[in-house]
């Protein structure tokens, strides 16, 4: 290589430095910006997941410390005083009517309420339908539990087992057996349920034969 390229060469290293240079003076602040968004960000969303957490300990230990309580009525007031809203009130709300005074109506309001969650409102309404003092009749509760037990529902075998009970009560035994027959070959069947269906074929005269 001739001394004249050479020169060319360090020349032309020159020229592009002082460019880059140039342009980092120019457009170098888009790139600390850019690692300032990146790192608060990250901060931000550390800080609002510590916060989640916190809330959600600071709920339930005030839930747990309402549930502490002997009397039903004062676990009824405590958990009614508690401040929440979204999901986490229609579940504190839930625990409340199973002490209050009027926890069927409440579980009714609640199964009834179109702005929450629908797995709350499942809950709600099976939980009302299996209430001693829920006032339904086996028509209504059949009706309430049926849309329970379409597939996919989050609680279908447990709404099967409650309509296999109502078939009982209406006396029709051979619906109540292939009901509960139904349960003991379902793979989301809990082994509680099926021992409980179970012990309701064998006490209804059927078999436990399912094929």
């Amino acid at each position: 290589m001739s001394e004249t390229d050479t020169f060319i060469d360090e020349v032309s290293e020159e020229v592009r430095r002082d460019r880059l240079y140039a342009l980092m003076r120019k457009y170098g602040w888009i790139a600390v910006l850019l690692v300032v968004l990146l790192v608060g960000g990250a901060a931000f969303n550390e800080w609002r997941k510590a916060s989640a957490r916190a809330e959600a300990q600071a709920l339930g230990d005030a839930i747990l410390a309402a549930e502490e309580q002997a009397d039903p009525a004062e676990r009824a007031a405590a958990l009614a005083a508690l401040e929440v809203d979204g999901d986490a009130a229609a579940v504190v709300a839930m625990l409340a009517a199973t002490d209050g005074q009027d926890g069927a109506a409440a579980l009714r309001a609640l199964a009834d309420d179109a702005s929450i969650d629908s797995l709350y409102r499942d809950l709600a309404q099976l939980k009302l339908v299996t209430a001693a003092d829920s006032g339904l009749d086996n028509a209504e509760r059949r009706a309430r539990l049926e849309p329970l037990a379409v597939a996919g529902a989050p609680f279908r075998v447990l709404a099967e087992e409650q309509l296999a009970l109502i078939d009982i009560d209406d006396g029709q035994t051979d619906a109540a057996i292939a009901r509960l027959q139904s349960l003991l070959v379902d793979d989301e069947a809990s082994g509680a349920l099926r021992r409980r269906a179970s012990q309701l074929i064998v006490a209804l005269g059927g078999s436990l034969e399912t094929s």
